[in-house]
């Protein structure tokens, strides 16, 4: 069976609905889409929290350097990597009773929603988060 993305409803539900969203890869460098796009979901008002190894903060927030490591719930973890190593987020997410896992524009992983989709998470591939706040849950 073809993957499919949630429709624009579902994704403006989950959305509207998210606590707590751990980025995987969000570097700590202000050039990159990563800082960029976790920054702007910041000031909308979403809890971002951090995951790199390399880093103790970013954008004021504790950095983590697994999802293991996370003290508290996680609803979306947001996905700044490689297609090669999302296979091994979705299990990380799945462990740690993630309900999104949710790879970025360009970022795409048959195994990883297959993962997701047998531990009842939703997946969602290739969309930028920001961009799907901006059209789903702002409507601009």
């Amino acid at each position: 069976m073809a993957f499919e993305n949630p429709s624009r409803e579902q994704i403006a539900d989950i959305l509207r609905n998210a606590g707590n969203i751990a980025v995987v890869g969000l570097s700590d460098r202000t050039d990159r889409t990563s800082y960029m796009v976790s920054q702007a979901m910041q000031n909308r008002g979403y809890r971002i929290i951090p995951v790199n190894p390399k880093a103790s903060e970013i954008l004021g927030e504790k950095c983590y350097a697994s999802l293991q490591d996370i003290p508290e719930p996680v609803d979306i973890v947001n996905v700044f990597r490689r297609s090669e190593y999302c296979a091994d987020v979705a299990r990380e997410a799945a462990e740690i009773g993630a309900k999104v896992l949710w790879l970025q524009q360009g970022v795409v992983s048959s195994e990883a929603a297959a993962i997701a989709d047998e531990h009842g998470m939703i997946a969602i591939m290739d969309r930028c988060i920001k961009v799907e706040d901006s059209i789903a849950v702002r409507g601009k």
